[in-house]
């Protein structure tokens, strides 16, 4: 028995901030922006969307794409960094309601950008274990509620938008989920981070004040070790599994910065054009950018059922992940 990646959908908000909008905003120009990241715009979720608004949406194209009727699911995995609530209920939990889908798992995960390789990964341990059935997995991100857009090193970077999966079962190995590695190291926690809101710093009006509720980034230090320890853990998944570059159909990198995936790309030997790219028009959507770049990439046609999908990935934690995956949407 195999897990199996059965569907895809995304959810991209309407509304979009531009360069040319952050220019009257912050101390940055269109040809900064695009030089040092590759982001010409960004998707913002408007102010009376919460991240369960925008995974819902997801959450219901890629249960219909699925074949499957909502009443078939029994697991709702969300990964997201900005949840509805702190802390509870889980987003997952809302998500779940929203869906009119009742007394069944759900839970939060929050592992940053490497989000939804997390959660795949719990979903088919879920299913290859036999616990589940049919696991819906989100990577839901409203980034514009945590970003600081008098901060121009982050507020640059991030837009808001949601993915979705239905991982199912296979008997067929051509349809399966062949590989997943996650990792983390906590001692750069201070990499990527929020400083307030949670035990440590609990929300007080001198929190606010400083802006400790606000994501935090040490920029220069992430890119360094964000293209060594990807370039690192792709090499390390395709050996294990005895495949080459020339195997896999399509690189799926994190949508983070276009130079960190022009940097590992061309460290692994992939040819751009089998590397997605939608940094330029999503900038970086944390747990969503993964689904969000495969659905872009259905949508437009270019990725069938049979394609072997390399997924990448690196994130606050710091964690990363890498996924071998046969696309199986029918």
């Amino acid at each position: 028995m195999y897990s199996s990646f059965k569907s895809i959908g995304a959810y991209i908000p309407s509304k979009k901030l531009t360069n040319k909008d952050l220019e009257k905003m912050v101390d940055t120009t269109d040809e900064w922006i695009k030089q040092r990241t590759g982001i010409d715009e960004r998707p913002i979720a408007e102010d009376n969307q919460s991240t369960s608004d925008l995974a819902y949406e997801a959450a219901k194209i890629a249960i219909s794409r699925s074949g499957l009727e909502k009443e078939d699911i029994d697991a709702v995995i969300c990964a997201t960094i900005t949840p509805d609530f702190l802390c509870m209920p889980s987003t997952a939990c809302v998500v779940a309601d929203k869906l009119g889908i009742s007394h069944i798992t759900a839970f939060d995960i929050s592992a940053a950008c490497s989000g939804f390789v997390y959660a795949l990964n719990i979903a088919k341990a879920f299913i290859e274990s036999g616990m589940k059935k049919n696991v819906l997995i989100i990577g839901a991100e409203k980034m514009s509620s945590i970003v600081d857009y008098r901060d121009r090193t982050t507020c640059i970077l991030f837009g808001d938008g949601a993915g979705a999966a239905v991982i199912g079962v296979s008997d067929k190995k051509e349809e399966s989920i062949l590989d997943i590695h996650t990792s983390s190291d906590g001692s750069y926690r201070d990499f990527l981070i929020t400083p307030g809101g949670g035990s440590k710093n609990p929300c007080t009006q001198e929190t606010i004040d400083n802006g400790l509720q606000y994501l935090k980034m040490k920029g220069n230090e992430t890119f360094k070790i964000a293209v060594n320890t990807l370039t690192k853990d792709v090499k390390n998944i395709l050996e294990k599994n005895s495949l080459s570059s020339e195997d896999i159909d399509f690189f799926i990198p994190h949508q983070a910065n276009l130079r960190i995936i022009d940097s590992v790309a061309k460290k692994l030997d992939f040819p751009m054009e089998k590397v997605v790219l939608t940094v330029e028009k999503y900038g970086n959507t944390s747990a969503a950018s993964i689904p969000m770049a495969i659905n872009n990439w259905y949508e437009s046609g270019k990725l069938k059922s049979g394609n072997l999908m390399l997924l990448d990935t690196f994130g606050g934690g710091l964690t990363w992940g890498s996924a071998l995956v046969y696309f199986s949407q029918k």
